[in-house]
């Protein structure tokens, strides 16, 4: 199956699922370094699937790929520390932590085909 535009990529569309996320929970945060970061990691995945499939090229893709699987990392450490500073109850903890761990397990699979 070929793959006409970034939002056909079903990883794109689970990150900026999880945008809506981060952005939604957060957005009234005081802590503004934490917010900063977790906003700007997650919008970092949906980019970098972007950024990449339009480079149209697998290798540059990949890499790509593989810098959005590491801030999708980022986000799900993240998501544990706004669970120790009780930021996040611990079912949206887990809900949100659910969604980084598919797409990662998402963006592998991409990676794996290109």
């Amino acid at each position: 199956m070929k793959i006409n535009s970034f939002e056909e990529i079903i990883s794109w569309q689970k990150a900026r699922e999880l945008n809506l996320i981060i952005y939604s929970h957060f957005k009234n945060s005081k802590d503004f370094s934490f917010r900063d970061q977790i906003q700007r990691a997650s919008v970092s995945i949906m980019n970098n699937i972007a950024e990449g499939f339009e480079r149209h090229g697998n290798k540059e893709f990949k890499n790509f790929l593989y810098i959005s699987k590491g801030s999708c990392a980022e986000v799900r450490s993240m998501l544990y520390l706004s669970l120790d500073l009780e930021y996040m109850t611990k079912e949206k903890f887990s809900k949100t932590y659910e969604l980084t761990l598919n797409i990662s397990k998402l963006l592998s699979g991409l990676i794996k085909t290109l």
